[in-house]
Parts: C-alpha cells; structure tokens; sequence
C-alpha cells in the first residue's frame, strides 16, 4: 500500500485569512449621533422657553395699548367739553384764541399717544415675527452671516493684475434715526417750549422723510412755531406746506384754521374769511369748524353756506 501523505496549511497563512475577513456591522449609536439629538432638544427647549416669554411679553404689551386707549378716550372726551366750551363762547372772539390753544394741546397729547400705540403694537408684531423664524428654521441650519461662514471671498483680479492694497474706505453718510423716534424727540421739545430745538428736528423729518405723513405733521408744528412767534407769513407758508402737499392729513383741518387765523393777525382779512369759510365748507362738523364760526361771527361776518371744495 501506498502510504497516503497529509497537506498541512501553515499557522501563519491561517491567520492572514482570518484577518482577511470582514468584520461584522456595529450596531451601536455612534458618538455623533447622540451629540446631535443632544442639540436637537436643546434647540427645542430654547424654542418652548422662547414661546414662554413671548407670551408673557404680549400680555404686559397688551395691557399698555388698553390703557393707552383709555387714556385716548379721556383726552377725547376732554376735546369734546373744550368744543362745547368754544361754541358758548360766541361772539367773544377775544377767548377763542386762548380755546384754540387749549385743544391744540389735547390735539398734540393725542398724537403722542397714538404713536405710542402704534410702537406697542409694531413691537409685537416684531416678536411674533421673531418667534415665527425661529420655529420655521429646520434645525442644525445655520442663518445667513453666521460664524461658521467662509470669510473674505477671493478677489477677481486677473493673472498680472495687482490688486489694490490700502484703499481707503469711501467716507459713510451719517444716517437719520427713524421717522418715528425723530419725530417724537421733535415733538417732546415743542410741547416743553423749546422751540428752536424743536424747529431743526421737525425740519429733519422733512429733510430726510419728505414723503411720510409724518412730515405734513412737522411742517404743522413749525407753522405754530412761526405762530406764537409772531413770524406769521412763515407760518402761513407751512400751513400751506400742509394743505397743497398733505391734503388728506389729520392735521388738514387745524392748518387751515390756523392759515386763517395767521392771516388776520397779519392784516390779510379778506384772506382770512376766505379760509375760515373754506375750513366750515370742508370740514362742518370738526371742533375747528366750530373755532372758525366764533371767530368769524366775533368778527360780525355772515357765514355763507356752500358745497365743499378740494383745497385752492
């Protein structure tokens, strides 16, 4: 018999092929993955606490636009018994001005507050408006201008041409604070009678914001400026500002009782009686109508009944 011979594999060849083998999947959660659902609920609680105070910040915000109301409501009915007081003043054209004067001022304290309603309620309409980007942002994503962002993008000068090194800046214009805080500082410094100070910065509306509502507002107050100054043809000019240039203006009414009011003190009577007249004509049932009736049957002038007209 032929003795059969035995194939042995040598150790270290079995040891390459078990080495050769894939390894089995790991069915662990990697680190990364925990790490990321970490920030998930973090970004989660920062959003429920977020709501939280939004909904605490609405409440305090709610409640000072309902006293704000109430307290336009009390000035309002202030008005009203300052027009009741006008109107039984007939034929004594001496205390109309001092009237007049009188519910200017509630006029303007009104205004002050109706601004300040509307702050309130821009402020939460900015918050929601916050909190609304927050939710709708996907998490992990990044807004725009983040750190994390690729800084200085590469230039665009071709092959051979040197950029320019050390350029200055171009000089940046100064810019206007917004209408509506331009606009109140202006209007705190009239009511406190610092006049000349009020004068520049109801200018700046009209310089920088001549198309805003605001401006017909400012070109008002620097016609009573002018007014209780004496200056009455600069007065006229800014009334006129008003009625030519804001004609639908909640301050139409008064700018053209105090034109007409400014023209008799400066000698222009029959310029006066027009535009009293004009101002019953357009606006019969406002407290100025009421003013312009006084002063004119004071003055022993008949009020003549006629359609309205849009402003000469």
């Amino acid at each position: 018999m032929i003795p059969m011979r035995k194939s042995l594999i040598p150790l270290p060849a079995v040891a390459a092929l078990a080495l050769m083998l894939p390894a089995p999947p790991a069915h662990a959660v990697s680190k990364e993955m925990v790490q990321l659902q970490t920030q998930v609920q973090q970004l989660q609680d920062m959003i429920q606490h977020l709501q939280t105070s939004n909904d605490q910040s609405m409440g305090v915000l709610q409640h000072l636009v309902e006293q704000t109301a109430d307290s336009v409501n009390r000035m309002s009915q202030t008005l009203n018994t300052l027009q009741q007081q006008v109107e039984a003043q007939n034929g004594q054209g001496g205390k109309v001005d001092q009237l007049s004067g009188q519910i200017q001022g509630v006029n303007d304290s009104i205004d002050e507050m109706k601004t300040r309603m509307a702050k309130l309620d821009k402020t939460l309409q900015d918050i929601q408006s916050q909190l609304q980007n927050i939710q709708s942002q996907p998490a992990g994503q990044q807004p725009a201008g983040q750190p994390g962002q690729p800084g200085a993008q590469p230039g665009n000068a071709q092959p051979g041409q040197p950029q320019a090194m050390g350029a200055a800046p171009a000089p940046q214009q100064p810019q206007a604070p917004p209408v509506d805080q331009l606009y109140q500082s202006a209007l705190r410094d009239y009511t406190s009678a610092r006049y000349d100070l009020a004068s520049g910065e109801f200018g700046d509306v009209i310089k920088y914001y001549p198309q805003d509502d605001m401006a017909g507002n400012a070109y008002f107050y620097l016609g009573e400026i002018s007014y209780r100054k004496g200056d009455y043809p600069t007065a006229i000019q800014n009334y006129d500002a008003v009625l030519e240039q804001f004609s639908g203006s909640s301050k139409a009414p008064a700018a053209q009782l105090r034109k007409g009011l400014a023209e008799i003190a400066a000698n222009q009577k029959d310029a006066g009686i027009r535009d009293l007249r004009s101002l019953i004509q357009r606006y019969p049932q406002t407290p100025e109508a009421a003013q312009a009736r006084s002063r004119l049957n004071g003055m022993g002038v008949r009020i003549v009944a006629a359609k309205p007209s849009a402003y000469r």
